[in-house]
């Protein structure tokens, strides 16, 4: 893999458990971590030039998550201010690997992620079209 040093390596996302997040106790819900490393991602694509949202306009392309895990440190809770990272950990033409941090806006970690994700084209796996592989880290 063949990274572009004029092109950011991660991003970040800034936001407020909002009360719909959270349970009861007032401890954000598990299933919200891969929403917030959904929104980590689609910012990661854009800080590197490309709005997510064009790859499957302009090309066609969706990409797909084909594994998913999350490893919860500590909660969250109501009204925390969290920060969610993206970096590409490992891409490969037809699969990519984001890996993920969310923190405290301390610093301290919440939990932490990673996504592999196919390429699909009118419902067939599918190459990354060489004008993305600078998006994805690509030799």
């Amino acid at each position: 893999m063949c990274v572009d040093t004029t092109v950011p390596e991660a991003s970040e996302v800034r936001f407020r458990v909002r009360y719909a997040e959270t349970d009861q106790m007032g401890v954000v819900y598990h299933a919200n971590y891969l929403i917030w490393m959904e929104m980590a991602r689609t910012e990661l694509c854009r800080v590197r030039g490309v709005r997510y949202r064009d790859i499957e306009a302009n090309d066609g392309l969706i990409m797909v998550v084909a594994e998913a895990n999350c490893r919860y440190h500590q909660p969250a809770h109501y009204d925390d201010e969290v920060v969610a990272q993206a970096i590409i950990k490992h891409a490969h033409p037809r699969m990519i690997t984001f890996a993920y941090k969310i923190l405290s806006k301390e610093g301290a970690l919440l939990a932490t992620g990673e996504t592999r994700h196919l390429f699909l084209k009118d419902g067939r796996p599918v190459k990354v079209p060489a004008k993305y592989f600078q998006l994805f880290g690509l030799a």
